[in-house]
């Protein structure tokens, strides 16, 4: 905080020692505050009383207004009302026709505005907002132009209705060796999809630096945050575009069908996601997969990378499978007691795996 917005009181304290002492270098000295600042607060306060010491107005004292007369607020109003449909290009053209003098497109569009002349105001403004919340996202079309290295998940949210409870599923899939991670929450809020991105991250070590979602408001906010801070670039589909994210979408149906069709669905939870984390374990070691090869998502990863695999990710033996499920039972599930972290980090450091999501917000 600036010295000029240090507390009021503390600042009267301060003139009423200067009036006591009579030496404005001793007060300086003594508070840590320059001879210029403490005469700006004197002036202040003998000018204006306590109300002088508080926060001022930190814009500029003088505006730039639009340089554009009254006159050519209503002719550009009556032009308008005239041809309606005509844009601000056409409007300039036929104001200097009809007027004699020239104008910019950009004084008709602010009067337009201003005045809100459109044909369907309540659909340009929708319309509006629409496009400025597109130009500030990064398509997934800009992304075929880079070379990805590392991991690329695709991420989306499915949607459970059983009366009388809504649940939401927040999926991530790896597009091409489709591993996966799932978990179930209460509500797709930003919160929610931020602590999902956390897990997934945690997860695989972080070996990822590309994500892609579709453009649901829970990939907003906190979700971009988070971004952010793990320096992840973030893209969105297309707009109605579902042959943007095809793996993400083909493993909600594999979700349904080989899950939750088979009477795994429970509302709860903290019930539910210990049961979705066996049915990841037994997608991502065992379950052949046809665009793999019949291969399961880790004997592909392996084959991918000639036998090395992720510190994350252990080859597929017994005692190494078992690692890697506790490692998911232990990012979908809170209730992980003391000594089974210490068993799992045992396990971890006994194989040089990374513990660097132990003692994270995720233990809460």
């Amino acid at each position: 905080m600036r010295e000029e917005r240090q507390k009021v009181p503390g600042i009267v304290y301060r003139i009423e020692e200067y009036e006591k002492w009579g030496n404005v270098s001793k007060v300086c000295r003594y508070y840590g505050i320059s001879r210029k600042t403490f005469y700006k607060w004197y002036r202040w306060y003998e000018l204006f009383g306590i109300r002088g010491l508080g926060d001022k107005r930190a814009g500029p004292r003088r505006k730039r207004h639009p340089e554009i007369t009254q006159q050519q607020e209503l002719r550009i109003k009556q032009l308008r009302k005239e041809y309606i449909r005509y844009g601000k290009e056409k409007l300039a053209v036929l104001y200097e026709r009809r007027y004699g003098e020239k104008i910019s497109s950009w004084k008709i569009y602010r009067v337009i505005k201003k005045y809100n002349l459109y044909w369907e105001p309540v659909k340009n403004e929708k319309l509006r907002k629409r496009r400025k919340l597109a130009e500030t996202k990064k398509r997934i079309t800009e992304l075929e132009k880079k070379e990805i290295d590392g991991l690329f998940f695709q991420i989306d949210t499915k949607v459970i209705w059983c009366y009388p409870a809504k649940r939401y599923i927040f999926s991530a899939v790896e597009k091409d060796t489709k591993i996966a991670f799932s978990r179930m929450y209460k509500n797709n809020s930003s919160y929610n999809a931020r602590d999902f991105l956390l897990r997934l991250y945690c997860l695989v070590n972080g070996r990822f630096k590309y994500l892609q979602t579709d453009n649901g408001s829970e990939f907003l906010k906190y979700f971009e945050d988070a971004c952010r801070s793990l320096n992840l670039e973030h893209y969105f589909s297309r707009v109605r575009t579902p042959e943007d994210n095809p793996a993400i979408e083909r493993y909600n149906r594999t979700l349904e069908e080989e899950f939750l069709q088979m009477g795994n669905y429970i509302d709860n939870p903290d019930v539910f996601n210990p049961l979705l984390t066996e049915w990841l374990i037994e997608y991502n070691f065992n379950r052949p997969h046809q665009s793999l090869g019949y291969l399961s998502p880790m004997e592909f990863l392996s084959q991918k990378q000639g036998g090395k695999v992720l510190p994350i990710y252990p080859t597929c033996t017994s005692s190494c499978q078992t690692a890697f499920s506790c490692a998911i039972l232990f990012l979908t599930t809170r209730s992980f007691t003391s000594i089974s972290v210490f068993l799992l980090s045992n396990m971890f450091l006994s194989r040089n795996i990374p513990l660097r999501f132990f003692g994270t917000p995720l233990l809460n």
